[in-house]
């Protein structure tokens, strides 16, 4: 439940700031929440139906964005490969972060970030998106140029976000052991 309640987060922390026209440049909850979504999915058995589920969820995201958000017709081929990418953070979340560590949690940080942010520019590049970049090594250099802001937003949005969620549960249970030996610490002696 907690899985799917971080995924709803990380969906209206990409729908709200359209609603209140107060768009950032992708600093959402949607990195950190994947991979926290993937690390709560558990076994194979149990991710065959959450997995599923959360990439209905996003692409109906993708979908409402795109035409309601954007104003530009949807067309499937655009957002294959960032479907796939949705789902490879899933299951980077379940493998990495099922025992997560902060190297665990800084590493898929990292990798997730990294990663669409070099697969969703080389994609703009490729698809002649708009005719903004020439397809050549100067226009692939130019929209990643373009695409550093995005990144670094990106990259402190799911620090930001991973590290509250693999975090919080970790403080929260260092606070109760402390408590738990404090008050057994002043108990007299029987």
């Amino acid at each position: 439940m907690l899985a799917y309640l971080v995924l709803l987060v990380a969906v209206l922390s990409r729908i709200l700031p359209h609603a209140f026209h107060a768009v950032s440049w992708n600093f959402t909850a949607l990195g950190g929440g994947l991979l926290f979504f993937g690390s709560r999915m558990g076994s194979s058995k149990r991710a065959a139906w959450m997995l599923p589920s959360a990439l209905a969820v996003l692409m109906a995201t993708d979908y409402y964005l795109t035409v309601f958000a954007y104003g530009y017709p949807f067309q499937i081929r655009t957002y294959l490969v960032t479907w796939i990418w949705y789902a490879a953070v899933c299951l980077l979340g379940m493998g990495l972060l099922s025992k997560p560590t902060l190297l665990r949690v800084a590493t898929g940080v990292l990798a997730s970030s990294t990663s669409f942010f070099l697969i969703s520019n080389f994609v703009v590049w490729t698809s002649g998106f708009m005719s903004m970049y020439p397809h050549s090594l100067a226009g692939l250099g130019a929209c990643y140029v373009a695409g550093l802001p995005f990144y670094r937003n990106d990259l402190a949005s799911t620090a930001l976000t991973a590290g509250v969620l693999f975090g919080l549960p970790v403080l929260a249970a260092h606070i109760a052991e402390s408590l738990r030996a404090a008050r057994h610490s002043n108990l007299p002696l029987a």
